[in-house]
């Protein structure tokens, strides 16, 4: 986190290759501000949650510079925003899922959308059933559903994401 870069490490590695970002904190393409987490997909592009810089990027295999594939509008709570983006999952579709732990809500963000939408949360911090206290990991099973860590509850609660329905 503090290199502001993501690498990768094979079996019995103890360098490993920058995979995102590697050239110091800050807004540009090529660059991660406190890095997160980290998702990689079926075609390797590895997915980054950054704090610094509100946003999540996407990095294709071999790329020089990344992606914002969410966020990246300052951090405050419309549907173009995160604050303090965590947890990130992609589906098979390239649609972007996000813990925003900041604003207690998990959004969506469909490939290529300029906003997302919210598919939990949004009711403020809490205890209740449509409420999170400061969301942080995010799982699907191999049914769709979607498993949130719930730091602040000290719980994970399970979504039928086909059954959700936006607030």
């Amino acid at each position: 986190r503090k290199k502001h870069e993501v690498r990768r490490y094979r079996i019995g590695d103890t360098e490993g290759i920058v995979v995102a970002g590697g050239n110091g904190c800050g807004k540009h393409l090529d660059q991660l501000c406190n890095p997160e987490c980290v998702f990689v997909d079926q075609d390797h592009s590895v997915y980054v949650s950054e704090w610094g810089n509100w946003r999540v990027m996407k990095w294709e295999e071999g790329a020089k510079e990344g992606i914002v594939v969410a966020g990246g509008q300052d951090s405050e709570n419309s549907l173009k925003q995160l604050n303090g983006p965590n947890g990130v999952v992609v589906d098979q579709s390239g649609t972007v899922y996000v813990a925003d732990e900041g604003n207690h809500r998990i959004m969506r963000w469909p490939k290529g959308a300029t906003q997302g939408s919210v598919i939990a949360g949004d009711n403020g911090p809490g205890t209740e059933p449509n409420q999170f206290n400061f969301p942080y990991g995010l799982l699907f099973d191999r049914h769709g559903n979607l498993y949130v860590s719930d730091n602040e509850n000290h719980r994970i609660q399970k979504f039928n994401i086909e059954q959700t329905t936006t607030n």
